[in-house]
């Protein structure tokens, strides 16, 4: 009687354990907006399911100022993390958000919003006067690990936006949207999707870009300041002001 009364509360209190950490991660949803200085601007929302014995917890936990995302991880669990991230790169400007519980058809539910700056998440190189070519780096992909290679998680969609006038000259896998077949060979497209289960081994994203000529001046400019300072408007300022005096004189 003795071992079983023992048993019995040793039950009552995994279950009250369980039941008190229930969070449901259901769905993820990130969008990689890529810059032209090879960093991408991320924002990863994720849709949590409560349970309502989690719902108190969870509103007394999002109210804590000094919680980090590591501490969010061992409440939620590992799925909640960063997915865009270079190894060889940092993440900056890096905020998180938990938002405030609210009632679905299908229960308590919250989003959880994380965005920040990865660095290096594209490489460049110049192929032509005011040319360059974009690639994706594939280790910056950090989802799940499988047999054959890195894939999204189930109900996770991946969106990557290319900067405005860019060409996309390549992409594998496929993105689920828009199909190739519903473009011409993506010309116009900025935005692809990939959606749930989606393997992402070998991905490939090359974009082309074409700077203007005001952008190309600037550049030289800035450029030439870098490795100059002061002196380069120095020198400019001067030879213009040789150029007026010497048109002056040649008119008179």
């Amino acid at each position: 009687m003795k071992y079983a009364l023992i048993a019995i509360s040793l039950l009552f209190l995994l279950t009250v354990q369980v039941s008190h950490a229930s969070y449901i991660i259901t769905r993820i949803n990130d969008t990689v907006s890529l810059n032209q200085n090879t960093s991408a601007s991320v924002v990863e929302i994720y849709k949590i399911s409560l349970s309502n014995t989690s719902v108190s917890q969870y509103a007394q936990d999002r109210l804590a100022l000094n919680f980090t995302l590591s501490q969010w991880q061992n409440i939620i669990g590992s799925q909640l993390t960063v997915h865009i991230i270079n190894p060889r790169g940092s993440v900056y400007h890096f905020a998180f958000d938990p938002g405030p519980v609210q009632v679905s058809n299908n229960g308590k539910i919250a989003y959880m919003v994380v965005s920040y700056i990865a660095s290096n998440v594209t490489s460049v190189n110049q192929t032509g006067p005011r040319a360059f070519t974009y690639s994706f780096n594939p280790s910056a992909l950090n989802y799940q690990n499988a047999e054959s290679g890195e894939i999204l998680g189930l109900n996770t969609t991946l969106t990557i936006i290319v900067p405005t006038g860019s060409r996309i000259t390549s992409v594998s896998p496929p993105p689920d949207y828009p199909r190739l077949g519903f473009t011409k060979n993506y010309t116009g497209v900025t935005q692809l999707t990939w959606s749930s289960d989606e393997l992402l081994a070998g991905f490939t994203l090359k974009y082309t870009t074409e700077e203007s000529l005001q952008g190309e001046v600037i550049a030289f400019f800035t450029q030439a300041y870098y490795f100059l300072g002061i002196g380069v408007y120095i020198i400019i300022i001067a030879v213009i002001a040789a150029f007026i005096v010497y048109t002056y004189y040649r008119a008179r």
